[in-house]
């Protein structure tokens, strides 16, 4: 892999690189120079060789015993956000509170939402990330994906299938941008509405703690917090690990968690809620990598 320009390092410790501060060591972690160094690492790498592509590391967990394979992190890299002619275009490692920004400064209104959404735009895409009412797609009015020859491709929203939470489309590509679709507005009323969701964010989520974010999605009619709660979880814990005293739906790390502790506590979470409510709650958090 001579010529590449970005951060090479091996059997490097992810719990560095999610929210949670747990997880075992990646095989081979990569955070590319920019957009071309990305296509020709890929380009480099085998055809089996398994990558899992990680951003801010939020609504991640990765076991004790690390990921066989290649991290791509773009936490750094590939952030830029730009006004163009048909919209706000933002680049995938854009963590989403910049992208909701930039769109109020703008003028642009639609995406204030996005500010409580503790992540990147790559991610956002990925899951159909939401927050506040709001989903991620529903702004989208093109994307540009990389593929494992580091070919890049724009696409519109009908090559994707899109639902709550989760997003298939086509396989071996992943995020590099998109552009989003926003209404023209008043930036004051933008900003000062950004203002008041991190507000609320602040007063009912557990900011300050080690956490993933939402740790599973919201049945049908219902909310998993609602549940969790009244099913009597709140402040179960699981060696450092313990279900939020603040949001039900946040498991915390109070330090000195593993991710066999988180993992055990949401597999606990969710056998309870389905034995005290009959509602088998799903989780959004993705759970990669082997276990110690």
């Amino acid at each position: 892999m001579s010529g590449l320009r970005g951060e090479l390092r091996h059997d490097e410790p992810m719990a560095r690189h999610t929210t949670w501060r747990v997880g075992g060591p990646a095989r081979r972690f990569y955070r590319p120079a920019d957009l071309a160094d990305l296509a020709a690492f890929l380009a480099a790498l085998p055809e089996d060789e398994p990558v899992l592509w990680v951003g801010l590391g939020s609504n991640l967990l990765v076991r004790d015993g690390g990921i066989d394979g290649t991290v791509v992190c773009l936490q750094g890299v590939l952030e830029a956000v730009t006004r163009t002619d048909e919209g706000l275009r933002a680049e995938a490692g854009a963590p989403c509170a910049r992208v909701a920004r930039r769109a109020a400064r703008e003028g642009l209104v639609g995406a204030e939402f996005l500010a409580g959404i503790p992540g990147t735009l790559g991610g956002a895409l990925a899951m159909n990330a939401g927050a506040f009412g709001g989903e991620t797609w529903a702004l989208v009015r093109s994307v540009e994906t990389i593929d494992r020859r580091g070919r890049i491709r724009r696409r519109g929203p009908d090559a994707f299938r899109v639902g709550y939470r989760s997003v298939e489309g086509p396989p071996g590509e992943w995020f590099v941008a998109a552009t989003l679709a926003l209404g023209r507005g008043d930036a004051a009323a933008a900003q000062a509405r950004i203002r008041e969701l991190l507000a609320r964010r602040q007063a009912t989520q557990p900011t300050n703690q080690p956490s993933c974010g939402s740790v599973f999605r919201n049945p049908p009619g219902d909310h998993a917090a609602r549940l969790i709660e009244a099913a009597g979880l709140k402040g179960r814990r699981r060696g450092g690990a313990c279900v939020s005293e603040r949001h039900a739906n946040f498991i915390v790390n109070l330090g000195g968690a593993t991710a066999a502790d988180i993992e055990g506590l949401i597999t606990e979470v969710a056998e309870t809620v389905w034995r005290v409510h009959g509602v088998r709650l799903e989780p959004e958090v993705r759970i990669v990598g082997r276990a110690a």
